[in-house]
């Protein structure tokens, strides 16, 4: 059976370290892949992509047909599959993995396709709702950070005071798209080159991080909006933002943040060695919840013996075991953040830290091998779908 696997996206994210599972993970079932990918998207040497995963770089959707092998072929989009492959074919089986939660989005972004594979249970719920051919066990994502490069030992805390490698880079990822973005996105450098680039290191007090690409979906403005004035209170408190963003997120950050005092935030930038940030945090913090598939940072913060502190709501809640692997708190958009204070106010006079690396069997559930059991059933079903018989009663149906 062959897989023609779709990932156009040029900018790096967690559906891009999902893709890169993805293909290693069907490598191990026998299933090599064709991954059709963007031709200005430079990051996939670093995910360790099998010797059986073709890569092709394709700039146009329209340009995808010419790419697509002869015969029987499993189509396995990363997010909606183009226009341009969803005409039913008898011998190309329609897929795709959806990143995103369809609640608060049109769902007919997913019509015409044979079956929709969701990374959690969220994703799942909201494609079941609008009546999609759903499967019906969630996809996780993998926290395994010792097979991207740049991130050494990715194992649990080290208690070193610093970070090797880390020092302060650039908080934007310009839109190339844009007009302002380009003209920007050529300027700054030019100001990068006489600014100072200090190393991290760790200052007293307690260290919350975010660890995550500054997009609309994590709805960080939104979420400082109710939090700033909470830390405003707690000066003791340190937040530090690794990851970039285009110019409108970033400054929309700026502004749910200015009442802050002068360090008690710091902007880190887009960086590679995730893991030795991570245990370098106190506790990681998410963004909110409902725009979220599933929070790849999440699981890979537990992975590395960091805790997390995220909304109490999911999928946060499929992610994190209250209190075993980090703490929930109630939604700040319902108390202005109120439960976020008190648990701060706890955290500051001594409550136990988690342990996430003691959760083993909660750890389990987002392992590569959890992926490839999650996996079996899936190409099986694929090569049934394709088989000359399924491929006939369906062209009849």
């Amino acid at each position: 059976m062959r897989c023609l696997q779709i990932n156009l996206q040029r900018h790096f994210g967690g559906g891009e370290v999902y893709t890169g599972f993805l293909c290693r993970a069907l490598s191990q079932l026998g299933v090599p892949t064709r991954l059709l990918v963007h031709p200005r998207a430079e990051f996939w040497d670093r995910l360790g992509l099998p010797a059986d995963t073709e890569r092709i770089a394709v700039a146009d959707p329209a340009d995808l047909r010419p790419h697509l092998p002869a015969g029987p072929l499993w189509l396995l989009a990363h997010g909606p599959l183009p226009v341009e492959l969803r005409a039913p074919m008898p011998d190309r089986l329609r897929t795709a993995i959806a990143h995103m939660p369809v609640q608060g989005r049109d769902p007919a972004a997913f019509a015409n396709h044979d079956r929709i594979y969701a990374v959690s249970g969220w994703v799942r719920d909201g494609l079941k709702a609008a009546g999609l051919p759903v499967w019906e066990q969630a996809f996780y994502g993998v926290a395994d950070l010792a097979s991207r490069a740049g991130n050494g030992d990715a194992g649990p805390r080290s208690g070193l005071p610093g970070a090797p490698g880390i020092r302060r880079a650039s908080r934007y990822d310009w839109d190339q798209r844009k007009g302002r973005d380009r003209l920007l996105g050529w300027l700054e450098p030019l100001s990068e080159a006489v600014c100072a680039h200090p190393a991290f290191e760790r200052r007293p007090g307690l260290s919350l991080g975010i660890v995550s690409r500054l997009t609309p979906i994590k709805q960080f403005p939104l979420l400082f909006a109710h939090l700033a004035p909470v830390l405003l209170r707690h000066q003791e408190v340190n937040l530090e933002i690794f990851g970039s963003g285009g110019y409108a997120s970033v400054r929309d950050l700026d502004r749910a943040l200015a009442a802050l005092p002068a360090g008690q935030v710091r902007f880190w930038g887009q960086q590679g060695n995730v893991a030795g940030i991570y245990r370098q945090l106190d506790y990681l913090l998410s963004g909110l919840p409902e725009k979220e598939a599933l929070g790849l940072n999440i699981i890979e913060a537990q992975a590395c013996g960091t805790p997390v502190i995220a909304v109490n709501a999911p999928p946060f809640t499929e992610t994190v075991l209250d209190g075993e692997t980090g703490f929930l708190y109630r939604d700040p958009r319902q108390d202005d953040g109120a439960d976020f204070g008190r648990l701060l106010n706890q955290l500051l006079a001594g409550r136990a830290r988690p342990r996430p690396e003691l959760a083993q069997a909660h750890l389990a559930r987002f392992s590569f091998d959890a992926l490839v059991e999650r996996l079996r059933p899936v190409v099986a079903d694929a090569a049934d779908a394709l088989n000359p018989r399924a491929m006939q009663a369906r062209t009849a149906a």
